[in-house]
């Protein structure tokens, strides 16, 4: 099945833990969000982020996922790794094998998300349940 939806940052707590030089550095972030959509809940998620010189970056990340997809309610891990280009983060996600629980236990699958600077993002997921 498709899902598609939004998540909204609803917190972000981001702390550099080494420099590396002409501005470069490592940082970790933890983020809680707000998913609406095909997929309905509560996401926390934690980045790691290599910050270039130039300003753009790369991630990668946990992120667990409690809600409903349709009538099926539960949670699930997705690894994401992704780009910021400067003015938009796209990732790429799949569900982590083994992490459903209750109604989303046998969950698997792939998808992506676009989050142009600010709190929101659009998300399309292609989910087996």
């Amino acid at each position: 099945m498709k899902a598609e939806g939004s998540f909204e940052v609803t917190s972000w707590s981001e702390a550099t833990y080494e420099e590396l030089g002409d501005g470069a550095k490592l940082t970790q972030a933890s983020v809680e969000q707000g998913f609406v959509g095909d997929v309905a809940g509560e996401g926390s998620v934690r980045w790691l982020m290599f910050y270039r010189t130039d300003g753009t970056a790369h991630f990668v990340g946990l992120q667990r996922v409690r809600g409903s997809i349709g009538d099926r309610a539960g949670s699930f891990v997705l690894e994401t790794a992704g780009e910021f280009d400067g003015t938009e983060a796209r990732g790429a996600w799949s569900v982590v094998a083994g992490s459903g629980t209750e109604g989303l236990a046998t969950l698997g699958g792939v998808g992506e998300f676009r989050a142009p600077h600010g709190s929101r993002a659009t998300f399309e997921l292609d989910l087996e349940l």
